[in-house]
């Protein structure tokens, strides 16, 4: 395994892959690499010949009053987890590298990036699609992964990939969860032993909409509101947004039907969390 933070190496060393018809799989991260960043790697070893994982703590998707100071960045531990798993290339580039003096250019994915986890994050999902678009040009890739449980950004991402004519494959896994139900996350590490017990609610609420839709309901109305209400019983959760939309355009549907996305952020302590079911 090979750990490149240049922007221009990594470029050249995708391209010889390349000449030589080699398949190559991206798996662009932040660090802090979990059982659910794995299984997208997995995942990429599986159907590649040449897998690359970048560990960037992107600047440009965090608020000024978000948690980018503070984001976890445990890059030996990554290194160890991306060894075990057969990795080719680390591909670890520095801000500066990415955003130089005089930056000015960004992606926007209008219509979607305002949306659910974007209108109390202005800017994020810019942020996200700029970041995105960059490792595209950079390293090329074939096919590139990412989790389900960011389910706003992988449709943006396939959206914006169909619109600027990028050639790379999108391929959404699904959410990863602990034992108990919690969806994997990096911040997971902000909870305290009862954070992480408060933070079940998100994946409980979630289950209680299967089981209402399950025995025949269909309004999404009444569905958000026993969501709602199972959420408030827990003192430590605030609930930022519970939403059901259509899986592939994030508008709101009035009426359960396939395909659509139940999707809820809750803050719990100062871990902000993000968690969805997709009805299909």
């Amino acid at each position: 395994m090979k750990i490149i933070r240049n922007i221009k190496e990594m470029s050249e060393v995708a391209k010889k892959h390349r000449q030589r018809r080699k398949s190559i799989g991206l798996v662009p991260t932040m660090g802090a690499l979990h059982e659910g960043h794995l299984s997208l790697v997995r995942q990429a070893r599986r159907e590649n010949v040449f897998v690359v994982v970048s560990i960037f703590v992107n600047p440009a998707q965090f608020g000024a009053k978000e948690d980018l100071k503070s984001y976890p960045e445990p890059f030996k531990n990554d290194l160890v987890s991306c060894r075990k798993e057969g990795v080719d290339i680390i591909f670890h580039p520095e801000a500066k590298q990415i955003y130089p003096e005089g930056y000015k250019t960004y992606v926007e994915v209008k219509n979607l990036s305002d949306l659910l986890c974007g209108k109390p994050r202005p800017g994020h999902f810019i942020g996200v699609a700029t970041i995105v678009t960059k490792f595209f040009n950079i390293v090329q890739p074939d096919t590139a992964y990412f989790g389900q449980k960011d389910a706003q950004q992988a449709v943006i991402i396939k959206k914006m990939v169909k619109d600027l004519n990028i050639p790379v494959e999108i391929k959404v896994m699904p959410i990863v969860r602990q034992k108990d139900g919690l969806a994997m996350s990096s911040r997971n590490t902000y909870l305290s032993a009862q954070g992480k017990k408060d933070a079940l609610v998100l994946s409980q609420s979630l289950n209680l909409a299967k089981d209402l839709i399950q025995k025949g309901l269909r309004d999404s109305h009444k569905i958000i509101h026993s969501m709602n209400n199972l959420i408030k019983n827990k003192k430590a959760a605030k609930i930022e947004y519970i939403a059901i939309v259509d899986s592939k355009n994030l508008k709101p549907i009035e009426i359960i039907k396939n395909h659509c996305l139940i999707a809820l952020a809750v803050k719990i302590g100062k871990a902000r969390l993000i968690d969805n079911y997709l009805v299909t």
